[in-house]
């Protein structure tokens, strides 16, 4: 099973792992730290390690891990378990992340995410953050035996496959696949316009083709869809308007309904999959599925890049919007107008009461 590919005995994360409470449905490690990437972030040695820890219940994990790590947190700590959960919850993509954290020798940034948010998004999409997190290659510390959460993250790879093959020509390589694949997550992402490397993509395959090929092999293999040549690693797909209509009709929930919005007619209210058959015979088909994909990501990963200035503010000594980096000024200009307004009403007046000024110097000895 694909699935089996993900999992990883590595003692180092374990022994990180052990620093925080254990009541997890899954922890997955992430990223340069984890996994070779070319260009700027090559430095795989220094780079710090990204963490994903899914809990059954926030609110008793951060009550915990509050009491074990006070430090990690910003002033939200101050304000207790259920307003973190609320915040992680509610704003953003449904992860609350603690940067910039000293574990172990190792600079570490770990993100919480409720195992009920968690298999929504693996399953609809609905925000494509930590379901794009697991399209590529990730390094899982530990699992249990959570059925719908292993269901739901083999679904997942599975949805991946088709959304790029409708973005993809009847015959192209692996490593065009893998691309796509790796690429669907980052469709609007902000970040890749004003912080992060735009050749970020190509930088996560071509150095990891052996671990997607291991990450997607089986369900290439078994797919109905495609011709798979792994000796070649060439690949050949049906475009016809029935194979694409097909592929279409198995996407994630929400990606359908997002091309329905773009494709719909003012007063025409047909319903999605009237339009997913039209969709099916446009020529345009894969730049469709595109918009689809921007129009899940981009909102997400700006209110959660938003959400970060936040649960950040205990490690960023003299945090204001005049010392943020150029990029992330930027950010909060646009996005005043994409959070809700009592979000950034009720965050303004913490950061600049005199008990976030307290909890900050206490956070920082």
């Amino acid at each position: 099973m694909a699935l089996q590919a993900l999992q990883s005995s590595g003692v180092a994360f374990r022994k990180i792992l052990s620093h925080f409470p254990e009541e997890l449905s899954l922890a997955f490690a992430y990223g340069s730290g984890v996994y070779r990437q070319a260009g700027p972030s090559s430095d795989q040695k220094n780079a710090m390690l990204d963490f994903v820890f899914t809990v059954d219940d926030p609110v008793a994990w951060h009550s915990k891990n509050l009491k074990k790590n006070w430090n990690h947190y910003s002033f939200l700590k101050v304000l207790g378990p259920r307003i973190i959960t609320a915040v992680q919850n509610n704003y953003g993509a449904g992860v609350y992340y603690n940067p910039l954290i000293t574990c172990d020798g190792r600079l570490i940034k770990y993100g919480v995410i409720s195992t009920s948010v968690l298999i929504e998004d693996l399953l609809n999409w609905n925000n494509l953050y930590i379901a794009g997190r697991l399209q590529k290659p990730v390094k899982i510390v530990a699992m249990n035996e959570d059925v719908a959460l292993r269901s739901a993250l083999d679904q997942n790879l599975k949805s991946a496959v088709t959304a790029a093959f409708l973005m993809l020509p009847e015959s192209f390589s692996e490593e065009d696949l893998f691309t796509e694949i790796a690429g669907l997550s980052y469709s609007g992402d902000f970040r890749m316009v004003v912080g992060e490397d735009k050749a970020k993509v190509l930088n996560i395959v071509k150095p990891n083709m052996a671990h997607f090929r291991e990450l997607y092999g089986s369900i290439l293999q078994e797919s109905p869809q495609v011709v798979y040549k792994a000796q070649q690693g060439s690949l050949e797909i049906d475009k016809s308007p029935e194979g694409q209509f097909t592929q279409l009709m198995t996407l994630p929930k929400t990606l359908q309904q997002q091309i329905n919005h773009i494709m719909d007619p003012p007063g025409k209210n047909r319903d999605v999959e009237e339009t997913l058959f039209q969709v099916a015979h446009d020529p345009d088909c894969g730049d469709v599925v595109r918009l689809g994909l921007a129009a899940i990501v981009r909102p997400s990963s700006i209110r959660q890049s938003t959400k970060g200035v936040l649960t950040a503010a205990s490690v960023w000594p003299g945090l204001s919007l005049v010392t943020l980096p150029p990029g992330w000024l930027r950010l909060w200009q646009v996005t005043r107008s994409d959070c809700p307004l009592e979000f950034w009403y009720h965050c303004s007046g913490y950061l600049t009461s005199p008990t976030a000024v307290e909890v900050h110097s206490h956070s920082d000895s």
